[in-house]
């Protein structure tokens, strides 16, 4: 099944429930329906400035270089570097994954774009002070380095997998 026709399958199916739900309590799906719409205006300024980011860098930057520094043959100081900047950034997941897909297509490899998606999940640099505030010093530490080396071990679970390794 071609991606397009999935698409559409999973639009209907959204599109379907959606009619039930209008059916069972017309109020509620109104509610639901503005809720959902505050929220979308909440988060497109912010996925548009990531994507128009993403894609100005992917300007600039020929796929060469991208490959050069996260692709397949950047080897273990690319899923170093890729890990370092995820842990180092703060994005959320809605807009991580389409990052990372603009990455694949520039040139990245599999195993890079996983270590960088899972630090960019689990580790968090920008947030340690609140969570040392929150939590303490020596259990974020410790959390926050049991992240970063599992990241490294899942992308590496994840190029296996995928067969990055021939």
């Amino acid at each position: 099944m071609s991606n397009y026709i999935f698409n559409i399958l999973i639009y209907l199916i959204a599109i379907i429930f959606l009619i039930i739900s209008f059916v069972k309590n017309r109020k509620k799906t109104k509610q639901a329906l503005i809720k959902a719409w505050k929220s979308f205006q909440n988060i497109l300024p912010m996925f548009l400035g990531v994507v128009v980011l993403i894609a100005i860098v992917l300007s600039i930057v020929d796929t060469e270089f991208i490959s050069r520094i996260l692709g397949e043959k950047s080897g273990a100081l690319g899923v170093l570097l890729a890990s370092i900047v995820g842990s180092a950034t703060l994005i959320p997941g809605f807009i991580a994954f389409p990052t990372a897909a603009m990455l694949l297509q520039g040139g990245a490899g599999y195993v890079q774009i996983a270590a960088f998606v899972q630090t960019l999940m689990m580790v968090g640099i920008v947030t340690l002070p609140l969570e040392i505030k929150y939590f303490n010093k020596k259990a974020a530490i410790i959390r926050n380095s049991i992240s970063f080396i599992l990241s490294i071990g899942v992308a590496y679970l994840i190029g296996f997998i995928l067969g990055a390794w021939k």
